[in-house]
């Protein structure tokens, strides 16, 4: 085998698989990315045997055909640091020479034939989506998303496929809040789905979404799911499992509504917060007439309180939230005006923006 390649096009595509390929494992193939050489050009391939990515890399020159599995960091360190026109060969599968100017290296590399295969995609289904629509999803949702949560399910974000509704739905929930996207699109078929991709997966998949606004076709599978955005393909395994019924944690008939400006609650909640204790972050609203009072405590630093005006007119209501938790789905709310929609002191508190029905954010309150 045997290429040359742009030193500014290899680095690109070393980047984008170097939180996929695994840094520490027990399986040393796993931090290894598969280079596919052919008279056609040239492919990378990654895996963390949860997510997988195969990509284009375009190539100046192919003098010899072939494979190798390669360590990954190792060679992007090296490309980051080299100038100029890089050159990759290999004369068997235990060794690659890399070149740049005057620089020579020569990298220890495994035998390709050990390199996980590429999931096999069983009879499923296939839609078309905007790209723009599932970074949005995905943006908007992923922050409120378990980690490491024992309830493995809300490890992820549930994309539920509703044909009879023609809308899909993005879901992210840790137990303590959820975040909901609703997105109508027209589907080629009538079954209802719910599927589950991993955090970090979709975390990553993020990624190469970003800025694209083209269709990209999207395959479902039994136990995988794909991606195929432009030239790189995008596979993960979906989380086995059932995700808890979301529609009966969303709030569907508050009483007591109020909207404030977005900037000066944030503002507010971000100065009050500086007081609050640090695992809890807890905060206090006492909300009356045209009036929200922000407070917080810390026996071993003091207090801080500070007020909001809104148009509330209804009875006076006290009850405590984690700020951060409001900030998070805050900084998700495209709207300079936010609704608040409450029930009583210990009661799901649903916010959306004033100008967006598509976007929910959903905040259990705390006992205070």
């Amino acid at each position: 085998m045997k290429i040359t390649v742009s030193r500014d096009k290899l680095h690109e595509k070393l980047s984008d698989i170097q939180s996929i390929v695994e840094k520490k494992t027990t399986m040393q193939i796993l931090s290894h990315f598969l280079l596919n050489v052919t008279s056609d050009g040239a492919g990378i391939s990654a895996t963390d045997l949860e997510t997988a990515i195969q990509e284009p890399l375009p190539v100046e020159k192919v003098d010899a055909e072939g494979s190798l599995c390669i360590p990954a960091r190792k060679l992007f360190e090296i490309v980051r640091e080299v100038d100029g026109d890089i050159s990759l060969s290999t004369d068997d599968s235990e060794w690659l020479r890399v070149k740049a100017d005057a620089s020579n290296f020569r990298l220890a590399c495994l035998d390709p034939g050990e390199f996980p295969k590429w999931p096999y995609m069983e009879d499923g289904k296939k839609l078309i989506m905007k790209a723009s629509d599932i970074f949005h999803a995905i943006e908007k949702t992923l922050y409120s998303a378990g980690e490491s949560d024992t309830r493995y399910t809300l490890n992820g974000i549930l994309f539920h496929i509703m044909p009879s509704n023609k809308e899909l739905v993005v879901v992210g929930t840790d137990g303590h809040r959820l975040s909901a996207m609703f997105n109508s699109m027209d589907l080629p078929f009538d079954d209802e789905l719910k599927v589950i991709i991993p955090r970090k997966a979709a975390s990553e998949l993020r990624k190469f979404l970003s800025g694209s606004d083209s269709d990209i076709s999207v395959f479902l599978g039994k136990n995988h799911i794909q991606f195929d955005i432009g030239e790189v393909k995008f596979l993960t395994r979906l989380i086995e499992g059932t995700y808890p019924n979301y529609d009966q944690v969303i709030p569907k008939s508050n009483e007591k509504k109020l909207t404030i400006n977005k900037e000066a609650f944030v503002k507010a909640l971000r100065r009050t917060s500086i007081m609050s204790r640090e695992k809890s972050n807890a905060v206090k609203f006492d909300i009356a007439e045209n009036l929200i009072t922000v407070t917080a405590s810390n026996p071993d630093l003091g207090e801080a309180k500070d007020q909001i005006v809104t148009n509330y007119s209804g009875d006076e209501l006290s009850l405590g939230f984690n700020a951060r938790y409001l900030l998070d789905a805050l900084s998700a709310i495209d709207s300079d005006e936010v609704v608040f929609e409450l029930q009583d002191s210990l009661s799901p508190t649903l916010l959306k923006g004033v100008s967006a029905d598509n976007y929910i954010c959903v905040v259990m309150p705390m006992r205070i």
